[in-house]
């Protein structure tokens, strides 16, 4: 018995496997485009097949499709949806720059399982086709680029999710350390006082502004081109079907999405989405800072500055015995770095948007769902098993205020800025704390002494 079918598009016959459901245009694409072996994301693929529900539901209320062929449309996308066709998705990331071969892929892979659903067997289109009846409508032009933001939208959700989370860990630590003094650090060398409450309100507010940035790029990703089709004019499809599919889209979703108020606009470019990777690389920025921040505070445990103690997770080396590293702030770093790469490309991919198309929909797609994805992980992970967990070396933190030179700022306003610079330098030489040297050089009583380097007064 033979292992394939013969399934037809426009420029001929392929064979294509007995039991897939894709059909002629993906296996020409499977062909055509063996690059990366790696395919688009699960959360994209879903978004299309959202559209595809949604699309055949607009068509039916518009008496464009029969009723029971629309259900087993929906039928199936739903089943996408659900996981159970993951495997029927083999296309790779790197093929035509609209994502026609994607947009394809679930086409044919919804007709003929609707065709199954209605009792026909695989192939045939008189029951469901992959063009006229689940593409109806639409083209790959405005379906890929509105796949790409719902798919945005939705992981966008979850991300800021995340994010409040880590908010919330930051500010109880800003909370519980607000009386812990330590001494500041600019240029990495000792600077004046501060808390390390204060030090830990500044990472909740790079968190916070975080939130809001991608609150504000929401205006941007509900916007869909739906209805545009090839260029935006909207060829072939009925007046009234953008505006039903969208509502089903934002119903099924829970997201208020809306038509944008420039097809062309919204086909042309993926602005929306470049601005989207903005506010991801600045994220991706403040996560490295913070977890470089921690990373540096908790060195040691003995030999380094060692004013925090991060929570110990597992072994740290295969040959020195004891040692415990850092390892959910390495994985930050990590994450960082690679989500501001796939910033810069979502950039490059922004900028080749030639007339009246842009060609790099796939790539951005895939760039801008694994970063999402990314962030999202990574923050929960700071979060449940970094944050939550990291206690103040109060004694540590105290010891190094009281031996930094950076102490003597406040004496400058008493003695003069050369005189405390002077002390610094005897204190420094003589490895001695700075209030040691100005009590032995007998230049103010001890009372004021005691006063001026209150670390609580300079704070």
């Amino acid at each position: 018995m033979s292992e394939y079918r013969i399934e037809k598009d426009s420029m001929g016959e392929m064979q294509v496997p007995k039991y897939a459901y894709w059909g002629a245009q993906t296996a020409r694409a499977k062909l055509n485009f063996n690059i990366s072996g790696k395919s688009l994301p699960k959360d994209f693929i879903n978004a299309v097949a959202i559209v595809k529900m949604a699309a055949a539901n607009a068509n039916l209320k518009l008496k464009l499709i029969d009723e029971e062929k629309a259900y087993a449309i929906v039928k199936a996308a739903l089943e996408i949806i659900d996981g159970k066709h993951d495997d029927q998705f083999p296309l790779d990331i790197f093929q035509t720059g609209s994502g026609t071969s994607t947009n394809m892929n679930v086409n044919e892979v919804i007709a003929n399982r609707a065709v199954e659903i209605l009792g026909g067997k695989l192939g045939d289109k008189g029951l469901c086709h992959p063009n006229d009846d689940v593409n109806m409508g639409q083209s790959s032009n405005d379906v890929i680029p509105t796949a790409i933001h719902i798919s945005a939208a939705l992981l966008m959700k979850n991300l800021i999710s995340a994010l409040e989370g880590l908010k919330k860990s930051f500010m109880a630590k800003a909370e519980e350390f607000n009386e812990v003094i330590k001494i500041g650090r600019t240029h990495l060398m000792d600077a004046v006082p501060m808390t390390l409450g204060q030090e830990f309100s500044g990472y909740a507010s790079q968190i916070d502004k975080a939130i809001t940035r991608f609150l504000d790029q929401e205006k941007w990703i509900v916007e869909l081109p739906l209805g545009g089709t090839a260029l935006g004019t909207g060829i072939n499809t009925h007046k009234d079907f953008a505006n039903i599919a969208i509502n089903e889209i934002s119903e099924y979703t829970g997201i208020k999405f809306k038509q944008a108020d420039n097809l062309f606009e919204a086909i042309a470019t993926k602005d929306g989405v470049v601005s989207l990777a903005g506010a991801m690389n600045t994220l991706a920025v403040s996560l490295m800072k913070i977890a470089n921040d921690l990373r540096l505070l908790s060195s040691g445990p003995r030999c380094g500055i060692a004013e925090i103690t991060l929570p110990s997770l597992q072994p740290g080396s295969s040959i020195m015995p004891g040692k415990v590293n850092p390892v959910i702030l390495e994985s930050t770093i990590q994450v960082a770095a690679e989500v501001m790469g796939k910033c810069h490309t979502i950039s490059i991919a922004g900028a080749s948007s030639l007339l009246d198309l842009n060609v790099m929909m796939p790539l951005i797609a895939d760039s801008v769902i694994y970063s999402l994805t990314l962030l999202t992980n990574v923050s929960k992970h700071l979060d449940e098993f970094c944050v939550r967990d990291i206690k103040a070396n109060i004694q540590r933190c105290s010891e190094l205020v009281e031996w930094s030179m950076a102490i003597v700022t406040p004496l400058a306003k008493v003695v003069g800025y050369d005189k405390a610079a002077e002390i610094a330098y005897k204190a420094f030489n003589e490895r001695k704390t700075v209030k040691d040297v100005v009590k032995s050089m007998n230049i103010l009583p001890d009372d004021e002494v005691e006063k001026i380097f209150d670390p609580k007064s300079m704070v």
